[in-house]
């Protein structure tokens, strides 16, 4: 991850996310067990890294900073990186490990149960080092985007922290509040590290699970409120399913209503979400227009069975969106 190893052209990044990354094995078969499942699918997997493949399907220039296992998956991992245009050179392997894989069982509209498998005792993507990353690169990016998952476990809470404290608040810092409880001794540890994080963090995303994890209280306006009052943090965005999504910022609070879709799969949406958002911030839109455009991404990509695949280009989320508004 040497700063001396630059973009070719120079160019810096416009997002760099961080954070997890794995194989997704999603079945063919749509309302079925995996004990009768006949058949399934590879995809490339791990929030951030979805992030990071969203942005680049709206033309952002994107990296993700994580590491694989030493092994063929991981060799997928950088192939599929480079495949859909995001910079793979941060995906560097760990020695002696296996790169993790995702099982999902299917049952729409929202039911999706995930199986982690080789993330115990720890993933490779929680050894990334601080001494290791690119800060010069980290700074000048556009777009940082951290997750609380990323501070679960050393070397990469405090990579992820330093990658924060680095830029200073300059630019876009994102985090993205992805409590998964499996990956946490307790919600109280979590809400502690998270703690750490927000101070340096411009923009918290969240669902209301994941924002009573982050600051103690499941109320969108109180937990936007604590973000801003608290951790001087500039935009929150609320998730509120059925109820759609609540962005507060110093224009005020947008809500805008979910955009309606026949669901296959709800696991990719929230990447979708996360990638139109970082558009949406690097183009200059107003907080409404943001929200509308992020709503409809992670609609389009919740009507289809995969995730890395399944991120729409600028063209699919704008039509989605005159769909839904003549629906209204």
């Amino acid at each position: 991850m040497s700063a001396t190893d630059r973009r070719p052209g120079g160019d810096p990044f416009e997002v760099v996310t961080m954070g997890r990354v794995g194989v997704d094995i999603y079945p063919e078969q749509v309302g079925a067990g995996l004990e009768r499942v006949r058949s399934f699918a590879k995809f490339l997997g791990g929030s951030p890294t979805n992030v990071a493949v969203a942005a680049a399907r709206h033309g952002r220039r994107a990296a993700v900073v994580t590491r694989t296992g030493d092994d063929p998956f991981g060799r997928f991992v950088r192939e599929a990186l480079g495949s859909y245009g995001v910079d793979p050179r941060y995906a560097t392997p760990v020695p002696g490990t296996a790169t993790p894989v995702t099982f999902c069982e299917i049952f729409p509209p929202d039911d999706f149960p995930l199986y982690f498998y080789g993330r115990t005792p720890k993933a490779p993507d929680l050894e990334i080092r601080p001494e290791e990353l690119d800060l010069d690169a980290i700074v000048a990016a556009d777009v940082l985007w951290v997750t609380v998952t990323g501070l679960c476990a050393e070397p990469s809470r405090t990579a992820t922290l330093e990658a924060l404290r680095a830029r200073g608040r300059r630019g876009t810092a994102v985090i993205d509040l992805d409590y998964r409880p499996m990956f946490w001794d307790s919600r109280e540890e979590a809400r502690r590290w998270v703690a750490e994080a927000l101070p340096q963090a411009t923009v918290a995303v969240g669902n209301l699970d994941e924002w009573e994890t982050a600051v103690g209280t499941r109320d969108p306006a109180a937990a936007a409120d604590t973000a801003h009052d608290r951790f001087g943090v500039s935009l929150a965005v609320v998730k509120q399913g059925p109820a759609g999504v609540m962005a507060s910022d110093a224009s005020g609070r947008t809500t805008v209503p979910p955009v309606p879709v026949e669901v296959v799969n709800g696991l990719g949406a929230g990447d979708a979400f996360g990638g139109a958002l970082c558009h949406g911030l690097l183009s200059g839109w107003d907080t409404g227009r943001t929200m509308r455009f992020a709503n409809a991404a992670g609609a389009i990509v919740a009507s289809r069975l995969s995730c890395s695949d399944a991120m729409p280009t600028p063209d699919e989320v704008e039509a989605r969106m005159r769909e839904a508004a003549d629906a209204r």
